[in-house]
């Protein structure tokens, strides 16, 4: 048979999905685990890593870019840290922390995967922040607002745009990258893809493929829908009028 009538038969056989032994399992010590062989299973896992990975990512970006944004300076530095951090190879990094005292496994992927949606985030946090009209932030301290106010209730309000589009950009690169755990003994989609070039067996391998570029545009879609909902009103009509 071809490798897509393979994909298809994959694809279409209900033990792929919900796994021979359902969709959890159990570790030596009693703790659960995703099965391997569940589509379900594999994909919440990925989701779940991704997640904690940008969660991760963003608690350290966001404030640190609004801050050296408000201040409106230290564009330098958020640029020399985004580079370095997108400069960065990922699968070094799980080579590198395969070798160190983190090891194999998840815990090294959400941490290499952080690292990587890191950038978005910071410079558009940044970005967002300094970009504010000058002349926006000398009316508001006119008005008597303090230098917390004019940050809290005029400056983040303008930059939530560029935070949300950092936000989608950053998740959507987390969930495309993540297969790369297959390659260090951790879990999500990428397992079909490793297993399906182990046994040579193609269709699985685009089967995984498949199931990665789905995830992708399902979450970037989802991204986009919250990116808009995030837009105040205004600039959310603006945009519209521009367009």
């Amino acid at each position: 048979m071809s490798t897509v009538s393979d994909a298809w038969d994959y694809l279409t056989t209900a033990e792929s999905w919900t796994g021979a032994n359902g969709i959890f399992g159990t570790n030596f010590d009693g703790s659960l685990r995703f099965q391997r062989d569940s589509i379900i299973a594999l994909t919440l896992e990925h989701l779940w890593m991704s997640f904690a990975a940008v969660t991760i990512a963003a608690a350290i970006a966001l404030p640190l870019g609004l801050w050296l944004g408000h201040l409106g300076r230290g564009g330098g530095v958020a640029t020399v840290i985004s580079n370095v951090s997108r400069a960065m190879p990922t699968l070094a990094l799980l080579t590198l922390f395969a070798a160190s005292a983190i090891g194999f496994g998840n815990r090294a992927v959400i941490i290499a995967a952080a690292i990587f949606a890191f950038p978005p985030i910071l410079t558009n946090a940044y970005t967002g922040m300094s970009g504010v009209d000058r002349d926006v932030r000398e009316a508001a301290f006119g008005q008597g607002m303090t230098r917390w106010q004019v940050a809290l209730r005029v400056e983040l309000p303008l930059a939530v745009p560029l935070l949300a589009a950092g936000m989608r950009t950053s998740t959507t690169q987390t969930v495309a990258t993540v297969p790369l755990a297959a390659l260090v003994a951790g879990g999500g989609l990428g397992v079909i893809i490793n297993t399906g070039l182990a046994t040579q067996r193609y269709g699985q391998v685009l089967a995984g493929g498949l199931l990665v570029a789905a995830l992708c545009l399902g979450i970037d879609a989802l991204m986009a829908r919250l990116e808009r909902r995030a837009t105040p009103a205004p600039l959310r009509n603006r945009a519209t009028a521009a367009a």
